[in-house]
Protein backbone atom coordinates (compact mmCIF):
# COMPACT_ATOMS: atom_id res chain seq x y z
CA UNK A 1 0.00 0.00 0.00
CA UNK A 2 2.14 2.88 -1.68
CA UNK A 3 0.81 6.39 -0.06
CA UNK A 4 1.91 10.14 -0.71
CA UNK A 5 2.16 13.05 2.18
CA UNK A 6 0.88 16.18 0.62
CA UNK A 7 2.30 18.82 2.84
CA UNK A 8 2.97 21.68 0.10
CA UNK A 9 0.02 23.16 -1.73
CA UNK A 10 1.43 23.16 -5.24
CA UNK A 11 1.32 19.62 -5.72
CA UNK A 12 -1.88 19.48 -3.39
CA UNK A 13 -3.42 21.08 -6.86
CA UNK A 14 -1.58 18.77 -9.22
CA UNK A 15 -3.05 15.85 -7.23
CA UNK A 16 -6.61 16.94 -7.52
CA UNK A 17 -6.35 17.88 -11.34
CA UNK A 18 -5.56 14.01 -11.35
CA UNK A 19 -8.29 13.37 -9.31
CA UNK A 20 -10.78 15.16 -11.17
CA UNK A 21 -10.54 13.36 -14.32
CA UNK A 22 -11.93 10.57 -12.48
CA UNK A 23 -15.10 9.50 -12.31
CA UNK A 24 -14.98 8.37 -8.19
CA UNK A 25 -12.85 9.41 -5.20
CA UNK A 26 -12.27 7.42 -2.09
CA UNK A 27 -12.55 10.08 1.12
CA UNK A 28 -11.79 10.21 4.39
CA UNK A 29 -10.12 12.78 7.32
CA UNK A 30 -9.16 12.31 10.85
CA UNK A 31 -9.68 14.90 13.01
CA UNK A 32 -9.12 15.88 17.17
CA UNK A 33 -12.33 16.85 19.48
CA UNK A 34 -12.19 16.89 22.72
CA UNK A 35 -13.38 20.29 24.69
CA UNK A 36 -14.25 21.95 21.28
CA UNK A 37 -17.14 22.29 19.84
CA UNK A 38 -15.62 21.94 16.54
CA UNK A 39 -13.49 18.81 15.03
CA UNK A 40 -9.95 19.79 14.48
CA UNK A 41 -9.00 18.94 11.28
CA UNK A 42 -5.63 16.73 11.36
CA UNK A 43 -5.12 14.67 7.78
CA UNK A 44 -7.27 14.34 5.00
CA UNK A 45 -7.20 10.82 3.22
CA UNK A 46 -7.77 10.90 -0.68
CA UNK A 47 -7.98 7.76 -3.45
CA UNK A 48 -8.58 7.53 -6.68
CA UNK A 49 -7.40 4.35 -6.93
CA UNK A 50 -4.39 4.80 -8.40
CA UNK A 51 -2.91 7.66 -6.31
CA UNK A 52 -3.46 7.86 -2.65
CA UNK A 53 -2.60 10.92 -0.73
CA UNK A 54 -2.62 11.85 2.70
CA UNK A 55 -3.04 15.06 2.97
CA UNK A 56 -1.71 17.65 5.76
CA UNK A 57 -3.97 20.57 6.20
CA UNK A 58 -1.82 22.20 8.78
CA UNK A 59 1.44 21.75 6.60
CA UNK A 60 -1.08 23.64 3.78
CA UNK A 61 -1.44 27.14 3.61
CA UNK A 62 -4.09 26.62 0.31
CA UNK A 63 -6.38 24.09 -0.10
CA UNK A 64 -8.64 25.50 -2.41
CA UNK A 65 -7.80 22.52 -5.14
CA UNK A 66 -9.13 20.13 -2.92
CA UNK A 67 -12.55 22.53 -2.11
CA UNK A 68 -12.39 22.58 -5.82
CA UNK A 69 -12.35 18.71 -5.97
CA UNK A 70 -15.15 18.49 -3.33
CA UNK A 71 -17.76 20.43 -5.18
CA UNK A 72 -16.80 19.24 -8.74
CA UNK A 73 -20.37 17.78 -9.82
CA UNK A 74 -18.62 14.93 -12.41
CA UNK A 75 -16.59 13.26 -9.11
CA UNK A 76 -18.55 11.04 -6.79
CA UNK A 77 -16.89 11.45 -3.66
CA UNK A 78 -17.40 7.89 -1.40
CA UNK A 79 -17.16 8.11 2.56
CA UNK A 80 -17.75 5.50 5.53
CA UNK A 81 -20.21 6.88 8.02
CA UNK A 82 -19.38 10.32 6.97
CA UNK A 83 -20.99 12.21 9.47
CA UNK A 84 -18.49 13.53 11.34
CA UNK A 85 -16.13 14.12 8.21
CA UNK A 86 -19.28 16.18 7.13
CA UNK A 87 -19.41 18.02 9.97
CA UNK A 88 -15.18 18.85 9.12
CA UNK A 89 -16.00 20.06 6.20
CA UNK A 90 -18.84 22.02 6.73
CA UNK A 91 -17.12 23.75 9.35
CA UNK A 92 -13.63 24.07 7.79
CA UNK A 93 -14.71 24.48 4.25
CA UNK A 94 -18.19 26.05 4.42
CA UNK A 95 -19.80 23.42 1.94
CA UNK A 96 -20.05 19.56 2.12
CA UNK A 97 -18.52 17.61 -0.64
CA UNK A 98 -20.89 16.74 -3.39
CA UNK A 99 -22.12 14.19 -4.77
CA UNK A 100 -21.29 11.59 -2.25
CA UNK A 101 -21.85 8.26 -1.37
CA UNK A 102 -21.74 6.61 2.63
CA UNK A 103 -20.95 2.93 2.42
CA UNK A 104 -22.52 2.48 5.48
CA UNK A 105 -25.81 3.28 3.99
CA UNK A 106 -24.85 1.27 0.79
CA UNK A 107 -24.76 -1.86 3.48
CA UNK A 108 -28.33 -0.69 4.79
CA UNK A 109 -29.49 -1.17 1.77
CA UNK A 110 -28.16 -4.82 2.09
CA UNK A 111 -29.29 -5.65 5.10
CA UNK A 112 -27.16 -4.51 7.53
CA UNK A 113 -28.62 -1.82 9.79
CA UNK A 114 -27.26 1.34 10.16
CA UNK A 115 -24.53 1.24 11.86
CA UNK A 116 -22.44 -1.78 10.17
CA UNK A 117 -18.65 -0.84 11.02
CA UNK A 118 -15.93 0.07 8.31
CA UNK A 119 -13.81 -2.84 9.63
CA UNK A 120 -16.08 -5.62 9.56
CA UNK A 121 -17.43 -4.74 6.60
CA UNK A 122 -14.03 -4.94 4.70
CA UNK A 123 -13.90 -8.07 6.46
CA UNK A 124 -16.98 -9.52 4.97
CA UNK A 125 -16.66 -8.07 1.96
CA UNK A 126 -13.00 -7.65 0.93
CA UNK A 127 -11.64 -10.56 2.74
CA UNK A 128 -9.34 -8.54 4.78
CA UNK A 129 -9.22 -7.85 8.81
CA UNK A 130 -7.94 -4.20 9.26
CA UNK A 131 -5.75 -3.41 12.70
CA UNK A 132 -7.14 -1.32 14.92
CA UNK A 133 -5.87 1.17 17.30
CA UNK A 134 -5.18 4.19 16.10
CA UNK A 135 -8.71 5.70 15.84
CA UNK A 136 -8.58 7.60 19.06
CA UNK A 137 -5.04 8.91 18.39
CA UNK A 138 -3.77 12.33 18.70
CA UNK A 139 -4.51 13.28 14.60
CA UNK A 140 -3.07 16.74 15.37
CA UNK A 141 0.82 15.76 16.20
CA UNK A 142 3.87 16.18 13.96
CA UNK A 143 5.18 14.50 12.99
CA UNK A 144 2.53 11.57 12.57
CA UNK A 145 3.87 7.81 13.37
CA UNK A 146 4.33 5.30 10.45
CA UNK A 147 1.31 3.40 12.53
CA UNK A 148 -0.97 6.50 12.12
CA UNK A 149 -0.37 7.28 8.58
CA UNK A 150 -0.72 3.31 7.81
CA UNK A 151 -4.13 3.13 9.34
CA UNK A 152 -4.86 6.55 7.57
CA UNK A 153 -4.09 4.78 4.15
CA UNK A 154 -5.98 1.64 4.83
CA UNK A 155 -9.33 3.99 5.48
CA UNK A 156 -9.58 4.49 2.17
CA UNK A 157 -7.33 2.02 0.47
CA UNK A 158 -9.74 -0.52 0.94
CA UNK A 159 -12.47 1.64 0.83
CA UNK A 160 -12.32 1.70 -3.39
CA UNK A 161 -12.71 -2.01 -3.48
CA UNK A 162 -15.67 -2.11 -0.81
CA UNK A 163 -17.43 0.64 -2.49
CA UNK A 164 -17.69 -1.73 -5.97
CA UNK A 165 -18.60 -4.65 -4.33
CA UNK A 166 -21.30 -3.36 -2.05
CA UNK A 167 -22.70 -0.49 -5.18
CA UNK A 168 -22.97 -4.17 -7.58
CA UNK A 169 -25.05 -6.05 -4.60
CA UNK A 170 -27.21 -2.40 -3.99
CA UNK A 171 -27.78 -2.19 -8.04
CA UNK A 172 -28.61 -6.32 -8.03
CA UNK A 173 -30.94 -5.28 -5.13
CA UNK A 174 -32.30 -2.42 -6.86
CA UNK A 175 -31.74 -0.02 -4.26
CA UNK A 176 -29.24 1.88 -6.15
CA UNK A 177 -31.28 5.22 -6.82
CA UNK A 178 -32.90 4.81 -3.44
CA UNK A 179 -29.39 4.39 -2.05
CA UNK A 180 -28.67 7.48 -3.85
CA UNK A 181 -31.37 9.15 -2.45
CA UNK A 182 -30.63 8.27 1.68
CA UNK A 183 -27.43 9.49 1.46
CA UNK A 184 -28.25 13.01 0.27
CA UNK A 185 -31.11 13.15 2.32
CA UNK A 186 -28.87 12.57 5.51
CA UNK A 187 -26.29 15.04 4.25
CA UNK A 188 -28.51 17.82 4.41
CA UNK A 189 -29.27 16.91 7.49
CA UNK A 190 -25.48 17.63 8.19
CA UNK A 191 -25.55 20.79 6.32
CA UNK A 192 -28.01 22.63 8.51
CA UNK A 193 -26.92 24.69 11.09
CA UNK A 194 -28.74 24.05 14.48
CA UNK A 195 -31.30 26.87 15.35
CA UNK A 196 -29.88 28.27 18.51
CA UNK A 197 -33.19 30.11 19.61
CA UNK A 198 -34.30 26.81 19.46
CA UNK A 199 -31.51 24.70 21.49
CA UNK A 200 -33.71 24.75 24.93
CA UNK A 201 -35.82 22.36 22.75
CA UNK A 202 -33.06 19.67 23.44
CA UNK A 203 -32.76 19.99 26.76
CA UNK A 204 -33.42 17.10 29.08
CA UNK A 205 -36.97 17.29 30.90
CA UNK A 206 -37.65 20.95 29.23
CA UNK A 207 -41.20 19.90 29.04
CA UNK A 208 -41.67 19.77 32.54
CA UNK A 209 -41.32 23.67 32.88
CA UNK A 210 -43.99 26.18 32.72
CA UNK A 211 -44.40 29.04 29.93
CA UNK A 212 -42.32 31.47 32.07
CA UNK A 213 -39.71 28.85 32.96
CA UNK A 214 -38.91 28.07 29.10
CA UNK A 215 -38.66 31.74 28.69
CA UNK A 216 -35.57 31.99 30.77
CA UNK A 217 -34.77 28.30 29.41
CA UNK A 218 -34.96 29.99 25.88
CA UNK A 219 -32.73 32.52 27.25
CA UNK A 220 -30.19 30.68 28.83
CA UNK A 221 -29.56 27.63 26.07
CA UNK A 222 -29.83 30.02 23.19
CA UNK A 223 -26.88 32.14 25.18
CA UNK A 224 -24.97 29.35 25.85
CA UNK A 225 -24.78 28.19 21.96
CA UNK A 226 -23.55 30.80 20.68
CA UNK A 227 -21.17 31.55 23.21
CA UNK A 228 -19.47 27.89 22.47
CA UNK A 229 -19.52 28.79 18.46
CA UNK A 230 -17.83 31.80 19.43
CA UNK A 231 -15.83 30.41 21.79
CA UNK A 232 -15.34 26.55 19.64
CA UNK A 233 -15.99 25.25 22.97
CA UNK A 234 -18.12 22.15 23.47
CA UNK A 235 -21.38 23.33 25.03
CA UNK A 236 -20.94 21.31 28.89
CA UNK A 237 -18.09 23.21 28.84
CA UNK A 238 -19.90 26.54 29.06
CA UNK A 239 -22.68 25.35 31.29
CA UNK A 240 -23.64 22.33 31.72
CA UNK A 241 -26.99 21.49 30.71
CA UNK A 242 -28.49 19.74 33.69
CA UNK A 243 -27.87 23.42 35.32
CA UNK A 244 -29.63 25.41 32.81
CA UNK A 245 -33.08 23.36 33.49
CA UNK A 246 -31.98 24.12 37.12
CA UNK A 247 -32.02 27.27 36.45
CA UNK A 248 -34.47 27.91 34.75
CA UNK A 249 -36.75 25.65 37.38
CA UNK A 250 -36.24 27.08 40.35
CA UNK A 251 -35.73 30.54 38.88
CA UNK A 252 -32.03 31.01 40.73
CA UNK A 253 -31.43 34.93 41.39
CA UNK A 254 -28.32 34.11 43.95
CA UNK A 255 -25.31 32.76 43.02
CA UNK A 256 -25.33 31.58 46.77
CA UNK A 257 -28.21 29.22 45.45
CA UNK A 258 -26.52 28.22 42.28
CA UNK A 259 -23.80 26.52 44.40
CA UNK A 260 -26.19 25.03 46.58
CA UNK A 261 -27.88 23.70 43.36
CA UNK A 262 -24.52 21.78 42.05
CA UNK A 263 -22.98 24.32 39.46
CA UNK A 264 -19.64 24.23 39.03
CA UNK A 265 -17.62 27.29 40.44
CA UNK A 266 -16.47 28.50 37.57
CA UNK A 267 -19.86 28.30 35.98
CA UNK A 268 -20.91 30.68 38.85
CA UNK A 269 -17.63 33.21 38.42
CA UNK A 270 -17.70 33.02 34.82
CA UNK A 271 -21.18 33.35 33.84
CA UNK A 272 -23.54 33.72 37.62
CA UNK A 273 -24.47 37.52 36.89
CA UNK A 274 -25.06 36.46 33.03
CA UNK A 275 -27.48 33.87 34.21
CA UNK A 276 -29.56 35.65 36.61
CA UNK A 277 -30.07 38.43 34.41
CA UNK A 278 -31.66 35.85 31.80
CA UNK A 279 -33.92 35.13 35.16
CA UNK A 280 -34.72 38.57 35.68
CA UNK A 281 -35.64 39.12 32.45
CA UNK A 282 -38.00 36.48 31.90
CA UNK A 283 -40.02 37.35 34.62
CA UNK A 284 -40.80 40.89 33.27
CA UNK A 285 -41.85 38.83 29.74
CA UNK A 286 -45.73 39.38 29.30
CA UNK A 287 -47.55 36.53 29.37
CA UNK A 288 -48.13 36.72 25.12
CA UNK A 289 -44.01 36.34 24.68
CA UNK A 290 -43.94 33.31 26.61
CA UNK A 291 -42.99 29.92 24.23
CA UNK A 292 -45.28 27.60 24.55
CA UNK A 293 -45.68 24.39 26.72
CA UNK A 294 -43.97 21.43 25.36
CA UNK A 295 -46.69 18.84 24.40
CA UNK A 296 -44.99 15.26 24.58
CA UNK A 297 -46.63 12.75 22.25
CA UNK A 298 -46.15 10.12 24.92
CA UNK A 299 -48.52 11.90 27.00
CA UNK A 300 -51.39 11.78 24.15
CA UNK A 301 -54.11 9.14 24.59
CA UNK A 302 -53.77 6.30 22.58
CA UNK A 303 -49.99 6.79 21.86
CA UNK A 304 -48.26 4.20 22.68
CA UNK A 305 -50.71 1.66 20.99
CA UNK A 306 -49.97 3.69 18.05
CA UNK A 307 -46.16 3.05 18.41
CA UNK A 308 -47.54 -0.47 18.76
CA UNK A 309 -48.98 -0.35 15.61
CA UNK A 310 -46.86 1.28 13.76
CA UNK A 311 -43.93 -0.90 14.68
CA UNK A 312 -45.86 -3.69 14.03
CA UNK A 313 -46.29 -2.19 10.16
CA UNK A 314 -42.36 -2.04 9.93
CA UNK A 315 -41.70 -5.15 11.24
CA UNK A 316 -43.70 -6.53 8.45
CA UNK A 317 -42.29 -4.41 5.81
CA UNK A 318 -38.50 -5.65 7.32
CA UNK A 319 -39.58 -9.27 6.47
CA UNK A 320 -40.93 -7.88 3.07
CA UNK A 321 -37.56 -6.06 2.43
CA UNK A 322 -34.70 -7.67 4.04
CA UNK A 323 -33.88 -4.22 5.45
CA UNK A 324 -33.44 -3.46 8.97
CA UNK A 325 -36.54 -2.01 11.37
CA UNK A 326 -34.19 0.72 12.69
CA UNK A 327 -32.83 1.68 9.12
CA UNK A 328 -36.76 1.65 7.82
CA UNK A 329 -38.02 3.70 10.60
CA UNK A 330 -36.44 4.81 14.01
CA UNK A 331 -38.14 5.64 16.87
CA UNK A 332 -37.41 9.14 15.68
CA UNK A 333 -38.72 9.07 12.52
CA UNK A 334 -42.03 6.81 13.59
CA UNK A 335 -42.55 9.39 16.39
CA UNK A 336 -42.46 12.01 13.46
CA UNK A 337 -44.89 10.07 11.59
CA UNK A 338 -47.17 10.26 14.87
CA UNK A 339 -46.77 13.60 15.34
CA UNK A 340 -47.81 14.84 11.64
CA UNK A 341 -50.94 12.45 11.33
CA UNK A 342 -51.85 13.98 15.35
CA UNK A 343 -51.47 17.65 14.74
CA UNK A 344 -53.19 17.25 11.83
CA UNK A 345 -50.76 20.08 10.43
CA UNK A 346 -50.34 17.87 6.88
CA UNK A 347 -48.45 20.18 4.80
CA UNK A 348 -46.48 18.39 1.90
CA UNK A 349 -43.35 20.86 2.68
CA UNK A 350 -43.13 19.15 6.21
CA UNK A 351 -43.98 15.12 5.04
CA UNK A 352 -42.20 12.66 7.74
CA UNK A 353 -39.34 10.84 6.35
CA UNK A 354 -41.68 7.43 6.49
CA UNK A 355 -43.86 8.77 4.04
CA UNK A 356 -40.85 10.51 1.54
CA UNK A 357 -38.61 9.56 -0.82
CA UNK A 358 -38.07 5.71 -1.08
CA UNK A 359 -39.64 5.25 1.82
CA UNK A 360 -43.03 6.54 1.14
CA UNK A 361 -44.30 3.36 -1.38
CA UNK A 362 -43.10 1.44 1.41
CA UNK A 363 -45.26 2.79 3.88
CA UNK A 364 -47.99 5.44 3.13
CA UNK A 365 -51.01 2.67 2.20
CA UNK A 366 -49.85 0.46 5.48
CA UNK A 367 -49.95 3.44 7.70
CA UNK A 368 -52.74 5.62 6.61
CA UNK A 369 -55.60 3.66 8.01
CA UNK A 370 -54.13 3.92 11.67
CA UNK A 371 -54.69 7.73 11.21
CA UNK A 372 -58.25 7.43 9.45
CA UNK A 373 -60.26 7.94 12.51
CA UNK A 374 -57.92 10.99 14.10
Amino acid sequence: MKFEIVTESARLAEVCQRASNEEVVMLDTEFVRTRTLYPKLGLIQLYDGEQLSLIDPIACDDLSSLWALLQNPSVLKVLHACGEDLEVFQHVAGFLPSPLVDTQVMAAFLGHGVSMGFGALVSEYVGVDLEKGEARTNWLARPLTDKQLDYAAADVYYLWPLYHSLREKVMEAGWYFAMLGECEAQAAKRGKTPDASKAYLDVKNAWQLTPRQLATLQMAAQWRMEEARKRDLALNFIVKELNLWKLARFSIKSKGFMAKQGFDSIEIQRHGSRLIQMVHEAEKLRESDLPPRISRLVDLPGYKQQVKDVRDIVMAVEQETGLAQEFLASKKQMNQLISWYRKHDQHPDKRPEMLSSWRQPLFEDKVAPLFDKE
